[in-house]
């Protein structure tokens, strides 16, 4: 693949939309390095594969020569960010945004080479701001620019509140912009209304306004959004195992759409995958190349191979797997398991035994559902979702 070939790829894999693309390009093409900014609010302490489909674009940017100015959000983490949020988010304490995001370079660092990444943290240039400062960014926007937006205009409309704290998200990042001098911002498409504050906020400050380039949103394992709040992720922290499961778990129509974002398989591999299902071919045996090719991305592809075939022994032969996680404690079964990290939260511990996912193994190999979110933690080898198992032992 020629140099043009490769940056012509990157402005359209997975791509929703540049802003502006034939000025992009041409930079790109010319070969000068640029400033390419991407921020993230830790308002979890794992980062899924929907934020890494940014993160790989990075990546490819990276190798092209241009540098990365990575963003840890801990100002704006804890003020919240509403652009995808259908009600008030809370907001964090500092603990909790410190605890969060101690191990995020860690594991932007397995897709990233980050002794070539500029690491900042947004509280370098956030707190230093004072309200005569606050109020001169605000002014570059008017409060129609942000209550005409989709969830915000859906909010008001239902007679929810919006407070005014999520008014100066916006100006935030887009100061971040002003502040690293950002020549390309990368984001999804819920994120158009604060990648276009960077542009306008850089113009007030007489920089040269950056370009934006907007990812598609990838579903998660509910077929919602991926994201950390509803627990629908694939973590980069999963285990190889977990991460093949839960690809497995996925809904047949996102798998083309995973072979395009979550993976760096050449474009004909796409394709091919997307032919084999319009043959009617089996779409777990497709889904099963798809999860040994994300797998091999984060662990390599031996530990891809030995994860597949774990996965074939485990739920094709319905054998239980030989190193079965054991776990002590009492109490009500969902409060360990989320103390124990198996479940993401006791939403996600609800919504499992609502759909019939948690079951205990008895005696012949027989399941038995759990249908009590409040039973309590017994002693014996439990099944959690489709793909993980967990002893309990006294």
């Amino acid at each position: 693949m020629t140099n043009e070939e490769k940056i012509d790829e990157i402005l359209t894999r997975g791509v929703a939309e540049v802003i502006h693309k034939d000025d992009l390009r041409a930079k790109l093409l010319k070969g000068e390095p640029l400033r390419i900014k991407f921020g993230t609010d830790p308002t979890s302490p794992n980062i899924h594969l929907g934020r890494a489909t940014s993160i790989w674009k990075l990546r490819e940017l990276q190798d092209l020569g241009h540098t990365i100015v990575f963003i840890i959000g801990d100002f704006t983490g804890v003020i919240g960010d509403t652009s995808d949020k259908d009600s008030e988010r809370p907001m964090l304490s500092r603990e909790a945004v410190e605890k969060n995001l101690e191990t995020y370079f860690e594991q932007v660092g397995k897709i990233l080479d980050m002794s070539k990444v500029e690491k900042h943290r947004n509280t370098e240039w956030l707190e230093k701001l004072n309200y005569r400062e606050i109020t001169e960014h605000a002014d570059v926007f008017s409060l129609s620019d942000f209550i005409s937006r989709e969830n915000i205009k859906k909010r008001l409309d239902e007679g929810k509140r919006v407070s005014l704290r999520e008014l100066l998200y916006p100006l935030m990042q887009g100061y971040d912009s002003v502040a690293i001098d950002a020549d390309l911002e990368i984001g999804g498409t819920d994120q158009k209304f604060n990648l276009l504050a960077g542009r306008k906020l850089q113009e007030r400050f007489n920089k040269e306004p950056q370009n934006i380039m907007m990812l598609n949103i990838i579903e998660g394992l509910d077929g919602r959004k991926m994201s950390s709040s509803w627990g629908n992720t694939i973590n980069l922290t999963d285990t190889a195992n977990d991460i093949f499961g839960k690809v497995m778990s996925l809904r047949d129509e996102l798998i083309v759409k995973y072979f395009e974002h979550a993976t760096r398989v050449p474009m004909e591999r796409v394709q091919e995958a997307e032919a084999a299902l319009g043959r009617g071919e089996n779409p777990r045996d497709v889904k099963l190349d798809l999860a040994e090719e994300i797998v091999a991305m984060y662990y390599g592809r031996d530990e891809a191979l030995r994860a597949r075939e774990s996965f074939l022994a485990t739920f094709q032969k319905k054998e239980i797997p030989d190193d079965i996680e054991e776990i002590k404690g009492e109490g009500k079964l969902g409060e360990l398991l989320k103390a124990k990290e198996i479940v993401s939260s006791m939403t996600d511990w609800r919504r499992l035994v609502g759909e019939g996912a948690v079951k205990i193994l008895k005696e012949g190999g027989v399941e038995e559902k759990i249908t009590d979110d409040t039973v309590l933690a017994t002693p014996g080898v439990y099944k959690i979702g489709k793909r993980r198992f967990v002893k309990i032992v006294e």
